[in-house]
C-alpha cells in the first residue's frame, strides 16, 4: 500500500514538474508579447471569467482598451497556474492524510503551498501595479522556485529507501565533499544569473546590446548601473515596455553577460569535478545533463542576439534556464545521496 501512495505522489509531482515548466514558458510568451496586462484586472479578465464574456460586453476602456488574443494569453497563463495549484494542493492533502507512513513527506508539500499561495498574489500584484519590473522578477523566480521544490520532491520519492551505505576510502569521501561544493556553487551562481535574467526581461533591456561579443560596439560599454538597478520606482507607473533609457539598460544586459560568464565557470566546474571524482551512474548522469543544458543555453542565447531576439528564441532562452535548473538541482541531489 505504501508503494502505490508513494508511486501516486511521484506521479503528480511529476505532473506538477512539467505543468510548472510550462507555466513558467509561457509566462515569459506573455510577458515577451506584451500581453501581462491583456487582462487588467484579477482574477478575471474586465470583470469576466474568460476573454469571451469581455468580448461580449464590450468590455476595455480608451486606457486600457481589449485585446482578444492578449487578453486570452494571459487568461491562458492563469488558467494554467491555477490548475498547477490544485495539483499542489492534492498533493499536501494527500502527505497529510497519510502521515503515518514513514516514507511520505509532509514538508516539502505544505511549503509549496504556502509557495503556490504567495505566487498567487505575486501575480496579482503583476497586474494591479502594471507590471512592476520587481514583481514581475520575482514572480518568475517564485515560479521558478515552486518547480523546483516539486522536481527535487519528485527527485526525493524517486530515491530507492533503505539502500545500503557502504564506507568510501578517505579519496572518494573527498571528491564527494568537493563535488557537492562546486555543485552547491554552480546552483547559487545559476540563481544569481537566472533572477539577471529576469531582471532584464523585464525592464526590456534585452534589445540594449544587439551586438556580441562586445555591446553597443564596445568591450565595456557607456552604462548607467545606479539606474539601472533601482528596484522600487513607486506606485502608478504602467512599466510594460520599460521605462528606463538605453544607459540604464545597457548596464543591465551587460550584468547579465558578466553573469552568465562566472555562471557557466562554475557549472562546468561542478559538471568537471563530478566526473572526475565520482563513479555513480546517478551523478555523472546528472553532470552530464548540466553541461548539455548549459550548452544548450549558451547556443540560444549567442544565437538569440545574432539573429536580433527573434520571439521563439526569447521564450526558448526562458526555457532553458528552467531546464539548467532543473538539472543543477538533479545534480545536487544525485551527490547528496551517492
Amino acid at each position: 500500500m505504501t508503494m502505490n501512495r508513494i508511486a501516486l505522489l511521484r506521479r503528480l509531482a511529476l505532473a506538477g514538474v512539467v505543468l510548472g515548466f510550462c507555466v513558467v514558458v509561457f509566462g515569459a510568451y506573455v510577458r515577451l508579447t506584451y500581453a501581462g496586462l491583456g487582462c487588467p484586472d484579477w482574477p478575471g479578465c474586465y470583470g469576466h471569467v474568460t476573454p469571451l464574456g469581455a468580448q461580449a460586453a464590450n468590455a476595455g476602456t480608451p486606457d486600457a482598451p481589449l485585446e482578444v488574443g492578449k487578453a486570452w494569453r494571459e487568461m491562458i497563463h492563469r488558467y494554467a497556474a491555477s490548475t498547477l495549484g490544485l495539483i499542489i494542493v492534492v498533493i499536501a492533502a494527500l502527505s497529510i492524510a497519510w502521515r503515518r507512513e514513514r516514507q511520505v513527506p509532509r514538508a516539502m508539500p505544505i511549503a509549496l503551498v504556502g509557495l503556490v499561495v504567495f505566487q498567487g498574489l505575486l501575480g496579482m500584484l503583476t497586474v494591479t501595479w502594471k507590471v512592476k519590473p520587481l514583481i514581475v522578477t520575482s514572480h518568475l523566480a517564485f515560479g521558478l522556485l515552486t518547480v523546483g521544490v516539486l522536481w527535487w520532491l519528485w527527485l526525493s520519492l524517486r530515491a530507492a529507501p533503505g539502500a545500503p551505505v557502504f564506507q568510501s576510502p578517505r579519496a572518494a569521501v573527498d571528491a564527494t565533499v568537493l563535488a557537492r561544493r562546486a555543485a552547491l556553487l554552480g546552483l547559487v551562481a545559476l540563481v544569481i544569473q537566472i533572477l539577471l535574467g529576469g531582471w532584464t526581461s523585464t525592464n526590456y533591456a534585452a534589445i540594449a546590446c544587439p551586438d556580441l561579443p562586445t555591446c553597443q560596439a564596445q568591450w565595456w560599454p557607456t552604462a548607467n548601473f545606479h539606474d539601472g538597478f533601482v528596484l522600487w520606482r513607486g506606485l502608478g507607473v504602467n512599466y510594460e515596455g520599460g521605462v528606463l533609457d538605453l544607459p540604464a539598460r545597457v548596464a543591465i544586459h551587460f550584468t547579465h553577460r558578466l553573469g552568465a560568464i562566472v555562471a557557466t565557470a562554475a557549472l562546468l566546474f561542478a559538471a568537471f569535478t563530478t566526473l572526475r571524482g565520482r563513479r555513480d551512474g546517478a551523478s555523472r548522469a546528472a553532470a552530464w545533463a548540466v553541461a548539455a543544458a548549459l550548452l544548450l543555453q549558451l547556443l540560444i542565447g549567442i544565437t538569440m542576439v545574432l539573429k536580433a531576439f527573434p520571439l521563439s528564441l526569447a521564450t526558448a532562452h526562458n526555457a532553458g534556464a528552467a531546464a539548467l535548473l532543473l538539472a543543477t538541482l538533479a545534480l545536487n541531489r544525485a551527490l547528496r545521496t551517492s
